[in-house]
């Protein structure tokens, strides 16, 4: 599987979607647990939604320039249940709001699964 390396996104919910627009930037708490911040590309974002936000109806998919990234970005593995060719892009230091193109709603269909996102305003 190739990953877009121009495309990446970040989920949070709308309130850590609010906190982030005042701080002018995103510190969720991976910075401090694991030292970065978990990105994804829109084709795999579904994958820690369904595992970590099922059933929420407030979350945020913040669509990303990583030219605007103040650190490095490592693609990594994700957890044992994802495939294990599968590498997800995390980023080594804060996540500047300069780097935010767009952010939209990120919700689940009516089964509540959520799929992969489409950016709004864009083909």
């Amino acid at each position: 599987m190739t990953s877009d390396t121009h495309t990446l996104v970040h989920l949070c919910s709308s309130q850590e979607w609010d906190e982030a627009r005042r701080a002018g930037e995103r510190r969720p708490p991976s910075l401090a647990d694991a030292g970065f911040v978990h990105l994804s590309t829109p084709e795999q974002v579904h994958l820690p939604a369904n595992r970590l936000f099922a059933g929420r109806g407030d979350m945020v998919v913040l669509w990303l320039d990583p030219a605007a990234f103040t650190g490095a970005v490592k693609w990594e593995p994700g957890v044992p249940s994802d495939p294990s060719s599968m590498l997800f892009p995390h980023l080594y230091a804060p996540l500047p709001l300069g780097a935010v193109l767009a952010a939209q709603p990120y919700l689940p269909d009516a089964d509540g699964v959520f799929r992969t996102p489409r950016r709004e305003g864009v083909a």
